[in-house]
């Protein structure tokens, strides 16, 4: 009977050094040993504090999806990690969750690399000094929300998404951060996201972009470059940023519902991808389709400005830009081909609707609305008519189509990449022209502010 009790309580003080733990430590040593003996479940709390670090803090551990290992602040934005410190992840780390630091130690120090998985970066602030990254991503499965990204004033991205070999980091989640004020600086690499790079940019990520706040992000002439395949750009919100939006390198790509306010828009370079239902104002110019000089198809190398190929570009809507659908000249530039321009609204610009230098093969116009632009430029009559589109503004400052507008039930032709519009209202036959569709569904898309994102709005 002894026996039996004394099996019994050895049994059950085993099984209680196997739950999770809640452990608060008030030192990164004492940090990085909790995380050394973490299992899955386990709760790292660093008490608020200042705390400077001398090397990084590596995390190999791995949590399960039931349970993972939560390493967090006290408090949101309570404990500040500073110096040499930072948090890298290293294989065969996963399941990992790091939460409501704030970072101002070297920058090039947060890491989560190639071999890690499952892991979320959410609530952290970041203002990291020095050249180099502020994060960066090369595992896969990752997901990355409600951080704030701020005041960079030296070489190096706010975010950067890398992978491993050839392959571009897969299946991630970005979401619902703020990125602001990146000063420029004279050079080449300092977009405010980068996500990929040349030799990734064949290889496909299938991953998410959506509903960040990117204002007075100026680093280099790119702000967002994506060096991927078979991203998606959704619902974000480009703001006051003296930089473009680029899709560099990389095919298959989806650009719909964003909403850019006075920036240099979106420039397109590769195949296949499909711009729609995004709003455009005060660019210069709003869309730029780019000039090839190479075509990665027939060999031409990675790094090329690769030609566009089989471009959708409908149902936007582009009211008072200074510049509207362009494509610079190039010195034996090869243009771009199989470009479609459909249904597009364009209100209220003194420059023309198309100023497009080519050359350029089988490029389409179709379905497009004028309005107080100045003339067609290249876009043929027989692409657009000339009709008041009665748009109105909102209290938030963002024209939508009135029920009454011609622009309503314009398309009869089903166009299968189209599915929502710029307020993430599905779209159903007839489609209204523009990025607007008039609908009763519930709006689940705004112009973003900075209430909304960042390491604030999740608190």
């Amino acid at each position: 009977m002894k026996t039996s009790l004394y099996l019994l309580a050895a049994c059950l003080l085993a099984t209680l050094s196997l739950q999770a733990a809640n452990i608060t430590v008030n030192s990164l040593p004492a940090l990085q040993s909790a995380i050394h003996n973490a299992r899955p479940g386990d709760v790292i709390t660093l008490a608020n504090g200042v705390y400077k670090g001398d090397s990084v803090i590596v995390i190999n551990k791995q949590g399960t999806a039931g349970k993972p290992i939560v390493i967090t602040s006290e408090t949101v934005n309570g404990a500040e990690i500073t110096g040499n410190g930072g948090f890298s992840l290293v294989a065969p780390a996963q399941h990992i969750v790091i939460k409501g630091f704030r970072f101002t130690h070297r920058a090039n120090r947060a890491k989560s690399a190639p071999g890690t998985s499952f892991c979320r970066w959410t609530r952290n602030l970041f203002e990291t000094p020095g050249d180099g990254e502020n994060l960066s991503i090369a595992g896969s499965d990752h997901e990355v929300d409600y951080n704030t990204f701020q005041h960079k004033n030296a070489m190096g991205r706010f975010l950067a998404i890398r992978g491993a070999g050839g392959q571009i980091a897969e299946r991630l989640h970005i979401h619902h951060n703020y990125f602001f004020d990146q000063r420029r600086q004279s050079g080449n690499g300092i977009e405010t996201l980068q996500f990929g790079l040349s030799g990734f940019s064949m290889s496909s990520s299938n991953s998410v972009v959506e509903y960040n706040l990117f204002e007075d992000c100026a680093g280099e002439n790119e702000m967002i470059s994506v060096k991927a395949s078979a991203v998606v750009l959704r619902y974000n919100t480009i703001r006051n940023c003296p930089a473009q939006f680029t899709l560099r390198h990389g095919n298959r790509c989806e650009v719909y519902g964003n909403y850019f306010v006075n920036t240099p828009g979106i420039r397109i370079f590769g195949d296949d991808h499909v711009i729609h239902s995004n709003y455009f104002e005060q660019c210069k110019p709003a869309i730029n389709i780019g000039n090839g000089d190479g075509e990665v198809a027939d060999g031409a190398k990675l790094t090329c400005h690769d030609r566009p190929d089989r471009v959708l570009i409908a149902f936007n809507t582009l009211v008072n830009n200074t510049e509207n659908i362009t494509q610079s000249g190039r010195n034996n530039g090869m243009g771009a081909t199989g470009i479609t321009l459909a249904c597009n609204i364009l209100q209220g610009s003194q420059a023309p609707a198309a100023q497009l230098a080519g050359p350029n093969k089988d490029i389409s116009f179709s379905g497009n609305i004028l309005h107080q632009v100045a003339s067609g430029g290249d876009m043929p009559q027989e692409g657009y008519k000339k009709a008041d589109p009665r748009l109105f503004k909102t209290a938030e400052g963002v024209y939508h189509l009135q029920p009454s507008s011609p622009a309503k039930g314009a398309v009869k032709t089903p166009y299968p990449a189209v599915k929502t519009d710029m307020d993430g209202q599905p779209r159903n036959l007839p489609l209204d022209a523009g990025a607007d569709q008039v609908s009763t569904a519930p709006v689940t898309v705004r112009l973003l502010t900075r209430a909304m994102v960042g390491q604030e709005a999740a608190r």
